[in-house]
C-alpha cells in the first residue's frame, strides 16, 4: 500500500461552518496524519499523509465538506510522504 502526502486549499464558503472539526473526524476515522487550519484568506488549508486510497478518500470528501459548507473549488499538490505527523489536528 503507497502512503501519499497531499496538501490542499479548499475554497468557497468553508470557515464558520465546522469544516476544520469535520474533517478532522473524517481524517481520524480513516486513520490519517497531518493537519487543517484557516487561513487568512477565508480558505481551509490543510496537510494530509497516510495511505493513498484513503487520503484520496479525505479529498472527495473536502469537495463537499459538512452539510452548511459550500466547496468552490480544491487546489491540491501531491508532495512526497514524509511520516512526520502521529496524528490529525486542527492548527489554529
Amino acid at each position: 500500500m503507497d502512503t501519499i502526502r497531499m496538501h490542499l486549499v479548499i475554497e468557497g464558503r468553508v470557515q464558520g461552518v465546522w469544516f476544520r472539526e469535520s474533517t478532522r473526524r473524517e481524517a481520524v476515522a480513516l486513520k490519517l496524519t497531518g493537519w487543517v487550519k484557516n487561513r487568512s484568506d477565508g480558505t481551509v488549508e490543510a496537510l494530509i499523509e497516510g495511505p493513498e486510497h484513503e487520503v484520496n478518500r479525505l479529498v472527495s470528501w473536502c469537495r463537499k465538506g459538512p452539510p452548511a459548507a459550500r466547496v468552490s473549488g480544491i487546489r491540491k499538490r501531491q508532495e512526497t510522504w514524509q511520516g512526520e505527523f502521529d496524528s490529525f489536528d486542527v492548527v489554529f
